[in-house]
């Protein structure tokens, strides 16, 4: 972890590796998916963005306080990105559906677009590690904004 915990560090660090991981989805979706139109794709990148930027933010809550117990960053970030990703895939899912047939086939073994929260969990789990190890987490990330 860095000297001071920041929240700014961990959106930061947040947003770039939510970047990082929209980038791929921007570029790659057209070589697995040459169907997918433009607002699939930058609504993905920016999806991912928004994505890490919620985990970088969220880093300020180590302690659940409706069920007054520990909220480590591994529950924190594999939660929300599951969830983050369960929302778009219910909204969106003819184009998830799409994704995943145009990913694995129609007779593949991983057709359903849900499987899209599993990849939420994992990217959320990565990207609050991350942000937790050099932003810090908990009350002491926003002592440092002298609010």
């Amino acid at each position: 972890m860095l000297r001071n915990p920041s929240l700014i560090t961990r959106t930061v660090i947040g947003k770039i590796l939510g970047l990082i991981i929209g980038l791929l989805g921007f570029i790659c979706l057209p070589y697995y998916w040459p169907e997918a139109d433009w607002t699939l794709r930058w609504g993905i990148l920016l999806w991912y963005i928004t994505l890490g930027g919620l985990i970088g933010v969220f880093g300020i809550f180590s302690h659940h306080p409706l069920l007054n117990i520990k909220f480590p960053w591994w529950i924190r970030g594999t939660m929300l990105g599951a969830w983050m990703n369960f929302v778009i895939t219910f909204f969106a899912i003819n184009e998830m559906q799409a994704v995943m047939y145009a990913l694995f086939g129609e007779d593949g073994i991983i057709t359903s677009p849900f499987w899209l929260v599993a990849e939420g969990a994992i990217f959320g789990l990565i990207i609050d590690y991350v942000a937790t190890r050099y932003g810090g987490e908990g009350k002491q990330t926003i002592e440092s904004l002298n609010i």
